[in-house]
């Protein structure tokens, strides 16, 4: 279940941070309580995972997930402009995810 906690972190801190790229500095109201509320959750459920995970693990594939979905969220709906050296870091990055997955029980 640890690791289902920390997946969902993960996504939480993809849509905290798409949130606050939406609150345009917390002047958007909306964004911006649902910037707070997404990085609690994301937290809270970080958190949760931290009681069977260890922290260097479970920080590093939270901050991962994070990173890899806020690359492709960002090519996709802000048009942010991606390329080859790009993408090779992401699969980089996903494979180091998978493998500290593979590696670590819990």
């Amino acid at each position: 279940m640890s690791w289902v906690y920390l997946l969902v972190a993960g996504l939480f801190e993809i849509f905290w941070a798409v949130e606050l790229k939406m609150s345009h500095g917390f002047s958007k109201i909306l964004p911006s309580i649902l910037t707070a509320a997404g990085m609690v959750a994301s937290f809270a459920f970080l958190s949760f995972a931290l009681k069977k995970l260890p922290l260097s693990i479970a920080y590093a594939i939270w901050t991962g997930i994070g990173t890899v979905g806020m690359v492709i969220f960002g090519a996709i709906y802000f048009h942010e402009t991606i390329s080859l050296p790009h993408i090779i870091c992401i699969v980089m990055i996903v494979c180091g995810i998978i493998g500290l997955r593979l590696v670590t029980s819990g």
